[in-house]
Parts: structure tokens; C-alpha cells; sequence
């Protein structure tokens, strides 16, 4: 958005002794105290442009990331309710376009606020070495469905924002009374082969993966968002182009800019051509014209005719997917055997290990093998994880199947960032049950897992690990 020039800088019946064709003397030693995760994996690339990009989208590539990068100022719209004041800063590890860091930048960013008067305080469950959160509130006041995110800062007090006062959401209060929910970063790499790849692929992917899904009691669908009388045939539950949506915790999102306009407005407060309405319309906390982030159409620079949302779009779309290990942690002989454990036991029917994106007008995105991990529907996944927020046709406790390629460099797991355990976060897929009517739909696959030897579990940590 910044108008001053930016430089380019099969299947159950195999648990018990699945694939025993490999040699178990070569398997990765574990502790007497069973499987561990391995830890965050270091040293692998990521956060580089697609391979076969043309040298004028690789110069557009540079310009997008520096204006992903680059922080906020309030006369450019910045607030007057935010959660940060760039998208790097959620997006920042293990390079830019990933997930939360180790170091919480809301923190610093609520610090340096309190230097130019902010009067905000630091909720409690923002934390220096917990992730970055957003907070969404389940029920309004009135006890009907909110689900919208609440904003963890404002502009008062501040000497840069002379004469605005608002205050902030009682977070204590809602905190404590249950009725906060956190969701965490989803990172970015790879998003442009993610929203190339047809619905018609999805939607054959989940018919050809039905009668392994159905063995493990697995559903999911698709989060279709329709409008009007389209050909589907389907009821029109949540308006939009009746196509499958992709993107987001729970797959609420159809397209990169879409996705780019809405965390503008919704994690830094700024306005633009998608979602033009302030996130609080005081007329004393308006410090920029409305929408903030427009095309420049005057300027006599290309590249700066585009607007802030639109150059996120193109970062996140010329994204590189992540870079697996094939060797480390555990050898390449363990992350062997765990990839096939992890087909074996059921993870593979939601995690689907790749799909195929369809022709595009830029060739790096073209008919291109995606190993996301990831099917792109929306499952349920029980009272353990269930947030009690619907979005599109996704209910309280259904989220999108997590994409796991770029695994091995995560620091914190699941919707709300609530481990940074791998294998607590494997567990926390079981919930719920049969005679309560809610179970998770991973229930059996996370049944499957707890029967294998600690060595195999290991085996399939470690290649968790390597992606």
C-alpha cells in the first residue's frame, strides 16, 4: 500500500505389522520413554520465489515481498483496531510467508506503542514465546453467534493518532468465561499452486479416496460458498461463486486476494477495495481517506499502479513451496518407513499426499505436481478442537485438513497454536465418540497410530519432521 517508492530488494487390516518387509535394524533408535518429536528442522531453504518464473515476475515477485514486509504507519491507514502492523509479522518464520516465530512480534509491537502513549494493555494469553494470535469471540452479548475477530490493539493514546479514543474488547472477561478462541498464522508458501489446483480435482480426489476414507470412518466435504441459482444444484448456505473454497483455518477463503484483502482490513485495520469499511468507523480515529489501499492509476511506475492487496496476491502466488529433507531427522531409511506408515494407518486419506494444479496463464503454476498433504475439505474433528465458530458451511468443529508440507519447520500446531509438541498434536485429532455423536473424524486413524511399535512412531514423527 506504501505510496513511497519501495526497492526490489493399505488400510486397517495392515496396522498390526504394516510394510514388515523392511528391515527393522536399520529403524531410527528411540528413548526407553517412547517417541519424541524431533524438533523444529533448521537449515532447509524456504520463503524463495516458484522455479521457471520469468525475470519480470521475479521482479514483481521482489517488489510484492518488500511490500509484504514493510510495516505500517497510521497515515497510511494502519488501525484504528489491529492485531499487528504487517503481514511479516505473522508471517515471519522460517522466512517470510510462513507461520508464527518463536519470539511473539505483538509483544514488541504493544511495547513500542506504549512509547508513543498507548494506553492498550497485553492480554494474557499473548505471550513473548507464545504465537501470534488472533482472538475471535464465540457468542455476542446477546448470547447469538459472533465468531468475528476482536482486535488486540488500538490507536488511543497514541501521538500519532491525536484524539482518538476507543477501548479495547474485556478480553479478561471473555477470556475467562470461555468465550475467546484463538486461531494462529497459516503459512503461506506454496498458497499460488494451492489456488490453482480445479475443484474438479478436489472433488475426484475425494471420490477416488471414498471406499479408504469409509474404512476409517472419515467424511469431509468440500466448503462449496454459493450464490444465487448456480448449476451445482446445491442450496445456496453462504453466498458467494459456488465454487470450493481453499484458504484459511476453515477453508472460508476462495482466492489469494481475497485472503489478502480481508487480513488488510481485518489484522491491520486498513481498508481497500474488497473490504472498504473501517473496522471502527470514530470519526475522532481516522487518519487516512477511505478506502486506505487503492490502485495508484497516476503513477508512472507499472509496478506501482498496483494496489497493497494485490501485490500480497502476487507474493503468496509466486511463493515456492517448501523444501522436504530427505535425510534428516532419522536417515533416510526412517523417513521412508514413516511415509509409508503414514499411508497405512489412515493419515493419507485426508492428508492427501498430492494433487495437480490445472493450466494458468503463468507457466510456473501450470499443470504442476502440489504436495500440499492436504485434501482441501473441511472435516469434523470433535469436541477437543471444535472452536464453536461456523464460517461458510464449516461448523463449530470442523476445520480444513492442515496442508503438512513445511511440517518439519513449524513451531507451534493446530488452529489455536496450543502445542509445539508433534505428538500431543496427533493426539489432540481423537475426541469425542460414537455414542456421544461427535466424533472426531480422526479417531480411528489416532487409534491407529497408538497401536503402532514406539519405533514405527518414531519412524512416522521423523517424516512428519523432513517435510
Amino acid at each position: 500500500m506504501r505510496r513511497r517508492r519501495i526497492v526490489t530488494v493399505l488400510l486397517a487390516a495392515s496396522i498390526a505389522n504394516p510394510l514388515s518387509c523392511y528391515p527393522q535394524t536399520t529403524a531410527t533408535a528411540t528413548s526407553s520413554s517412547g517417541a519424541r518429536d524431533p524438533g523444529v528442522r533448521t537449515g532447509a531453504s524456504a520463503g524463495k520465489p516458484l522455479p521457471d518464473l520469468t525475470p519480470g515476475q521475479l521482479r514483481l515477485f521482489g517488489i510484492a515481498q518488500a511490500e509484504f514486509n514493510a510495516p505500517e504507519e497510521v497515515d497510511e491507514g494502519l488501525g484504528p483496531r489491529m492485531n499487528l502492523d504487517s503481514c511479516q509479522g505473522c508471517h515471519a518464520y522460517p522466512a517470510s510467508g510462513g507461520s508464527s516465530p518463536a519470539s511473539n512480534p505483538q509483544v514488541k509491537f504493544a511495547n513500542n506503542a506504549k512509547k508513543l502513549g498507548s494506553t492498550d494493555t497485553l492480554p494474557s494469553f499473548i505471550m513473548s514465546n507464545g504465537p501470534v494470535r488472533e482472538v475471535r469471540f464465540v457468542k455476542a452479548p446477546d448470547g447469538s453467534p459472533d465468531g468475528g475477530v476482536h482486535s488486540l490493539f488500538t490507536l488511543q493514546g497514541r501521538t500519532d493518532a491525536v484524539g482518538c479514543t476507543m477501548p479495547q474488547p474485556d478480553f479478561a472477561g471473555e477470556f475467562a468465561n470461555g468465550n475467546a478462541i484463538f486461531r494462529i498464522p497459516t503459512p503461506l508458501f506454496g498458497a499460488g499452486l494451492i489456488e490453482q489446483i480445479p475443484d474438479s480435482a478436489i472433488i475426484a480426489s475425494q471420490a477416488a479416496s471414498a471406499p479408504t476414507r469409509q474404512a476409517f470412518g472419515i467424511r469431509g466435504r468440500v466448503n462449496i460458498v454459493l450464490a444465487g441459482s448456480t448449476m451445482s444444484g446445491q442450496p445456496n448456505l453462504n453466498g458467494n461463486d459456488g465454487t470450493a473454497a481453499r484458504f484459511g483455518w476453515k477453508a472460508q477463503n476462495k482466492s489469494l486476494l481475497l485472503f489478502a484483502g480481508e487480513a488488510y482490513n481485518v489484522e491491520m485495520g486498513i481498508t481497500n477495495e474488497l473490504f472498504q469499511t473501517e473496522r471502527d468507523e470514530a470519526p475522532g480515529c481516522q487518519y487516512a481517506s477511505t478506502p486506505n489501499d487503492v490502485p495508484n492509476l497516476d503513477s508512472k511506475v507499472a509496478s506501482d499502479m498496483l494496489s497493497g492487496i494485490e501485490k500480497f496476491a502476487i507474493f503468496m502466488r509466486f511463493l515456492a513451496p517448501p523444501t522436504p529433507s530427505p535425510n534428516f531427522p532419522g536417515g533416510q531409511w526412517s523417513i521412508s518407513r514413516g511415509k509409508s506408515l503414514f499411508t497405512a494407518i489412515g493419515c493419507a486419506a485426508c492428508h492427501t499426499p498430492t494433487l495437480t494444479t490445472g493450466w494458468s496463464s503463468v507457466a510456473a503454476l501450470s499443470q504442476k505436481p502440489v504436495n500440499l498433504y492436504s485434501d482441501l475439505m473441511i472435516h469434523d474433528m470433535g469436541p477437543g478442537l471444535a472452536d464453536g465458530i461456523s464460517q461458510g458451511q464449516a461448523g463449530p468443529s470442523e476445520f480444513r485438513t492442515a496442508p503438512l508440507w513445511g511440517l518439519g519447520q513449524r513451531i507451534f500446531f493446530l488452529h489455536d497454536g496450543r502445542t509445539s509438541d508433534l505428538v500431543v498434536a496427533i493426539q489432540q485429532h481423537a475426541s469425542g465418540g460414537t455414542r456421544t455423536q461427535d466424533a472426531s473424524e480422526a479417531n480411528a486413524v489416532v487409534a491407529n497410530y497408538n497401536r503402532l511399535s514406539q519405533t514405527d512412531r518414531q519412524n512416522l514423527l521423523n517424516f512428519l519432521r523432513s517435510l
